[in-house]
């Protein structure tokens, strides 16, 4: 009888125990939640994303807004071809001893005719497009094309700043043309998606998407000098200078210019709100009116500090520009400009700063020192030319 008695509580507690095992593996009561129907690779479900999260998704992102602004906005990026004739006469062909003694007759060799192409996106309705400086330097002949037609459009050249690499052409079209919105540059962070729709390459309207990936990047490309670029990893290639780099919204926030050819995803844009401060008077006046001293400057080192035992402060001049405000003033080489009207000058992009608050014609102190003494020297600025970077 005890012994019957034992093993039904027994089965009893193993009963329970097994039921109690059962709801831990899976087995549940009506009352539960049922299981995420989208279960992970071990069979367990996943937790849910959080909502900041699929907003800013990559993947939400592609599928659905990237393919939106493309379709939105291609019809305001164009793809402009220029023809550049290039002078193929040689100082030998110019001298009569060598056009005999190579046997030319006299007849000099026939100019050279360089095509190019690039990208440009439009801004007003009735056909103004703005691009790169260096997209229509020297061309003989600018052709835009659209995504919505065959047909080329000649197009003139309205304005053009060398120093900020932006230009501004025109095209006749006949028709209300679609323009892109201008953005705000200062509000983009580094790591925002972006858009780049361009013609690298000759292959039109081409897509690419990155990340902001800095801002206010100073670059030097021969002789030109950017200051304030944004760097993104949105691939950009030959043929793309002069389309738009895009935030989610659509709106213009570069102007694609510049890539790293000896690395891989660093492209850069200048910055729209650049080009928003000279696109009226380029339109206006067809070019950019800065005050300039005429020098070209050196940073300021230790070992020329030591040799004329001077403060390690201030800008060399290292050459100075014939004709120039600075050669008219008696500015001289190895000159150390060290402020201008008081304003203290410790480099290049300083004294620029200062230069952009000044106008054309008017006279400044240039505070010099040369060979160990300081001179305060008056000079009258004058129009920057537009091929020049000081």
């Amino acid at each position: 009888m005890k012994n019957m008695r034992t093993r039904y509580i027994f089965n009893t507690l193993l009963i329970f125990v097994l039921l109690l095992s059962a709801g831990g593996c899976g087995w549940l009561s009506p009352s539960q939640p049922s299981p995420s129907p989208n279960p992970n690779e071990n069979g367990q479900s996943a937790a849910p994303a959080p909502s900041s999260l699929l907003l800013n998704s990559p993947a939400i992102l592609g599928t659905s807004n990237i393919a939106d602004i493309v379709e939105k906005v291609s019809p305001a990026v164009v793809n402009i071809e220029t023809t550049t004739t290039v002078n193929g006469n040689d100082v030998f062909f110019n001298n009569e001893f060598f056009r005999e003694f190579f046997g030319n007759d006299g007849r000099l060799p026939q100019p050279n005719v360089q095509t190019g192409v690039g990208t440009g996106f439009i801004i007003s309705s009735d056909g103004y497009i703005l691009t790169n400086q260096h997209v229509i330097d020297g061309a003989s002949k600018i052709v835009v094309r659209m995504a919505d037609s065959e047909q080329g459009y000649d197009a003139t050249v309205v304005g053009q700043d060398y120093e900020l690499d932006l230009a501004i052409i025109k095209v006749e079209a006949n028709k209300t043309l679609t323009t892109l919105n201008m953005g705000d540059s200062d509000r983009i962070r580094v790591g925002d998606w972006v858009v780049a729709i361009g013609n690298p390459y000759g292959l039109d309207h081409t897509v690419t998407v990155g990340v902001i990936s800095a801002k206010g990047r100073p670059i030097s490309i021969e002789n030109r000098v950017y200051r304030n670029l944004i760097q993104t990893d949105a691939a950009i290639n030959p043929g793309n200078s002069g389309g738009p780099l895009l935030n989610t919204s659509g709106e213009v926030v570069g102007i694609n210019t510049a890539v790293n050819y000896e690395a891989q995803g660093i492209g850069f844009a200048i910055s729209i709100n650049t080009a928003k401060e000279i696109i009226d008077e380029l339109i206006r006046t067809g070019k950019v009116v800065r005050p300039y001293i005429g020098v070209w400057l050196e940073p300021m080192n230790e070992a020329f500090a030591a040799r004329f035992n001077i403060a390690n402060s201030g800008v060399i001049v290292a050459n100075v520009i014939a004709g120039g405000p600075a050669e008219k003033a008696g500015i001289q080489v190895n000159d150390v400009i060290v402020s201008l009207n008081g304003t203290t000058i410790k480099d290049y992009e300083g004294l620029q700063d200062f230069l952009q608050t000044r106008k054309v014609g008017e006279t400044i102190t240039v505070e010099i020192i040369r060979n160990g003494n300081t001179l305060s020297i008056p000079v009258t600025l004058a129009e920057k030319p537009q091929n020049s970077s000081r």
